[in-house]
């Protein structure tokens, strides 16, 4: 009841982290509002997809904001791969933009932190008009704290971007899982090489099961890490040569007892 009470109040907390809407910019009565949604964060490739829909408000926008009344041009931060252009009383359709990310690096999984910038400017028939952001987050590896930046009539805000809790959690509970599998193993291949038996082949086929369990768990890992993140230099790397080095010993240990239970007395 306590385990399932705490994980019941770690997803409903992330959950409503998830579902947070940053609002950040202008609230004037005749502005451009951009909902801007992170779709999926590439950490190998140091992108996210950003989902962007806009919407504008009072005289700036005709057919219930479905189309703009002038020629728009919607430009974006620099870290951001391209601007947006929206032609005069034309539908306005969802767009998706990469955005590049700086700091951290992936090969820290599962403690890899990003951080950049995501800026909106409009402009409206040549003329700048004001623009109010509202910003979220789809991506349930990656949890995203948006610190709003003071500015004018853009709308701009500094994103850090961690991995989520959950995931976290799990990558955690992979290390401590390899760990203690591999204590087994180590246990396991003491006990058979201090006694009498020869080839314990149950035994034997439980070590080399591990061995390769071992690699198909890493391989579980939320985010697809790569080989060499903290993941294995912490637990996997290690945890693999101990089993193999456990499971070569009892190999030689029961021959060489075999061979000298087998062979005739002299």
């Amino acid at each position: 009841l306590v385990a399932v009470s705490v994980g019941s109040w770690l997803q409903f907390t992330e959950r409503n982290a998830n579902d947070t809407v940053h609002t950040v910019g202008s609230r004037a009565a005749d502005r451009v509002d951009v909902e801007a949604t992170v779709q999926s964060v590439d950490a190998a490739a140091r992108e996210l997809v950003l989902r962007i829909r806009v919407t504008p408000r009072g005289a700036l926008g005709e057919e219930a904001g479905t189309a703009p009344v002038a020629d728009l041009s919607l430009q974006t931060s620099v870290a951001t791969l391209s601007d947006l252009e929206f032609a005069a009383h034309e539908r306005l359709t969802t767009k998706d933009v990469q955005v590049a990310l700086a700091g951290g690096s992936i090969s820290d999984y599962p403690f890899d932190t990003y951080e950049t910038d995501i800026a909106f400017r409009a402009q409206m028939g040549g003329e700048q008009v004001p623009v109010r952001m509202l910003f979220s987050n789809n991506d349930t590896l990656f949890s995203v704290s948006a610190e709003p930046v003071p500015a004018r009539q853009e709308a701009v805000v500094a994103l850090e971007l961690t991995r989520s809790g959950s995931l976290l959690v799990f990558a955690v509970f992979m290390m401590v899982a390899m760990w203690a599998l591999a204590a087994s193993v180590l246990i396991g291949a003491w006990y058979l090489t201090t006694g009498s038996e020869g080839l314990v082949w149950p035994g034997l086929a439980w070590m080399a099961a591990t061995l390769f369990a071992l690699a198909a768990f890493r391989n579980t890992a939320p985010g697809t890490p790569p080989i060499g993140c903290v993941l294995d230099w912490f637990a996997f790397l290690w945890a693999e040569t101990i089993i193999a080095l456990c499971l070569i010993t009892v190999v030689i240990t029961g021959v060489n007892k075999a061979l000298h239970r087998d062979a005739p007395p002299t």
